[in-house]
């Protein structure tokens, strides 16, 4: 086998410059060191040589040079601003013919708008909360919920938990109208508003393409009090919550959760890898959250946590990932 020059794009925490009127978790979505290091030593056990490729804008001065030469291609990059951010390296490794493991411009792009992806894995049988978008804190004011309060609001295209806190949760019109106005304000963007799942919540990460799979389901430690997801109010708020794992993840429930997140991953086109979040309702019916076809490696991530639990060595789990993106692609190990 030619060892191949394989391309990471990326984006570090702290490599960017705050702009005026970033939220205070604008960073929230760049990975550490620690992530870069781990796919590039997944590159290596693939016998592939890993290639630096720095952020889009890199990407993109690099491209105008024709000075790229790697045979295929990576991007965990973030980007910044629009709902297209995470869709800048794979548009321009598109152009300049560079085959990428991973999914495509348009999939991360729809993907990332938690409207329209709703809209899509619906459509697909998947079960989605009540939910709708609200534009401005005055429409806040006029509109009932879906599903009534409680209900949780987060801004429409981000990822990470970006935007959300203990304050996501509106117990009443007041708490609502603050949230809506909290996300518009903050994030210049819509809110999605949707009815309050207070059930245990559930990560389902697929691997592969013809058939994809799941890795085992993991479940999320919640807030005690409001039931929000503890990875996302940890960060938010300063003081250390208290958590719970309600509910218990039985055999029938895994494979439950396992056939809708293979559902979503294919009525969404992912390729290669992505993380399906579930949480369930009162009934304990399990209810589609959100798509994350741009999954962090950290070791820290789901992909640490699940290695970890399988007894491997994070790299060597991420390299038996990406084998098979590069075998979609034509490259073998």
């Amino acid at each position: 086998m030619t060892p191949r020059a394989i391309g990471i794009v990326y984006e570090l925490i702290g490599s960017q410059p705050r702009r005026p009127g970033d939220p205070p978790d604008a960073d929230a979505e760049y990975e550490p060191e620690e992530t870069l290091l781990a796919l590039e030593a997944a590159v290596r056990r693939l016998g592939h040589r890993p290639v630096r490729l720095g952020g889009p804008h890199d990407l993109l001065t690099a491209g105008a040079k024709r000075d790229l030469a790697v045979d295929a291609a990576l991007s965990i990059a973030e980007g910044h601003g629009s709902r297209n951010r995470e869709a800048w390296a794979p548009i321009l490794l598109e152009m300049l013919g560079i085959p990428q493991l991973g999914s495509d411009a348009l999939t991360l792009s729809l993907s990332l708008d938690k409207a329209w992806t709703r809209a899509v894995v619906a459509e697909a049988g998947v079960p989605v909360a009540a939910g709708t978008v609200v534009r401005s804190a005055e429409e806040a004011r006029r509109i009932d919920p879906p599903g009534g309060f409680p209900c949780f609001v987060k801004p429409r295209w981000e990822g990470s938990a970006k935007g959300i806190g203990l304050r996501s949760r509106a117990d009443g019109r007041d708490a609502l109208v603050d949230a809506v106005g909290r996300v518009v304000e903050l994030y210049r963007q819509p809110a999605l508003v949707e009815h309050f799942l207070a059930g245990p919540e559930y990560t389902v990460t697929v691997i592969g393409n013809d058939p994809p799979r799941a890795l085992p389901v993991l479940q999320r430690a919640l807030e005690e009090t409001t039931r929000i997801g503890l990875h996302a109010v940890a960060r938010a708020d300063a003081a250390a919550p208290r958590h719970v794992i309600p509910g218990t993840l039985d055999a029938a429930l895994e494979a439950e959760l396992v056939e809708l997140g293979v559902r979503a991953f294919r009525a969404l086109e992912c390729r290669d890898f992505a993380r399906a979040d579930f949480k369930c309702d009162d009934a304990g019916t399990p209810r589609f959250l959100e798509i994350n076809p741009l999954p962090t490696f950290a070791p820290t991530g789901s992909f640490g946590v699940t290695a970890e639990l399988l007894g491997r060595p994070l790299e060597d789990l991420v390299a038996e990932v990406f084998e098979l993106g590069l075998e979609r692609i034509g490259i073998a190990r």
